[in-house]
């Protein structure tokens, strides 16, 4: 039988498979022979050894898709950013900070606006503008009103979503919209791997349904410095691509260099300043970072 790990503890592995029953699995002597760690995400072939009690062995890992580092986690297709329009502000500092983290892990990001029904429309042309030639895909949702939900499961739908946001935006409302009917049976998943319920340091999948998964992980609530070189930086705002060509000298950092492309989009308002105002403050950051090297 094939499934999805969900949840690794104490060398137990919780399986999700096709109709929605949890294995409690072990894994063969031969992963740790060949120095294989299981992961969540991992999809995996079992073997039952027990049908009542869902007990069983993981037989085979197959091949993995993807692998994040921070946290280990396996098959991860995209991530799905949640912040609110208000109560809190959004911080695009940290929201960026996320769009980069995520970025450098190889995964496209979708970006949730929650309390659509606190705000107005005109916040929202703010946010789309800010944002609309970032390469993400941009959706206001409220959780209260179960609005625009339909347009959110359907961004998550088939795929391995990473969930991730800052506290206080309805995190938790929203992952339990997207649950809908299924919130009953991670219940009783929860049950059955009550063990790790409230230890917040392991990552876990929450199936939606046999395809789609979503992971809330404490991993990804701490940002720091990037680990990469300044002059990387400007290859995680694709809005700046399209004017480069227009840049005198190459490289170029697009802050101090005359005949800039990028800082003429800028000041034509082609790109959002609020980006490129985080762009220099990454960019500061990155460079204090390289002098506290040497």
């Amino acid at each position: 039988m094939q499934g999805k790990i969900i949840k690794g503890i104490a060398g137990f592995y919780y399986v999700h498979v096709p109709g929605g029953a949890v294995y409690e699995c072990k894994a063969k002597g031969i992963f740790r022979k060949e120095k294989i760690k299981p992961l969540v995400g991992d999809n995996v072939d079992i073997e039952i050894t027990h049908v009542k009690d869902c007990e069983g062995n993981i037989m085979e890992i197959l091949p993995r898709k993807s692998e994040l580092i921070r946290p280990a986690v396996a098959n991860i297709d995209q991530a799905l950013l949640i912040f609110a329009m208000t109560k809190p502000e959004p911080n695009y500092n940290l929201l960026d900070r996320f769009l980069i983290m995520m970025r450098q892990q190889g995964l496209e990001c979708l970006l949730c606006f929650n309390k659509q029904d606190l705000s107005d429309q005109m916040k929202k042309e703010q946010i789309k503008k800010i944002y609309e030639n970032s390469g993400c895909q941009i959706l206001f949702v409220s959780a209260v009103h179960q609005e625009g939900i339909e347009r959110l499961v359907e961004a998550i739908h088939g795929k391995t979503t990473a969930v991730a946001g800052p506290s206080g935006v309805g995190k938790s409302s929203l992952v339990n919209c997207l649950q809908g009917d299924k919130q009953m049976e991670t219940g009783e998943i929860s049950g059955k791997i009550a063990r790790g319920k409230h230890t917040t340091r392991h990552s876990e999948l929450i199936a939606i349904s046999d395809d789609t998964y979503i992971m809330d992980t404490p991993g990804f609530s701490s940002l720091s410095l990037f680990d990469m070189e300044k002059e990387e930086l400007q290859g995680y705002y694709p809005e700046f691509e399209p004017y480069e060509v227009d840049c005198r000298f190459m490289p170029c950092a697009h802050i101090h260099e005359p005949v800039c492309g990028v800082r003429t989009a800028l000041e034509e308002g082609c790109i959002s300043r609020v980006r490129y105002d985080n762009y220099v403050a990454f960019y500061e950051e990155l460079k204090e970072k390289e002098k506290r090297k040497y």
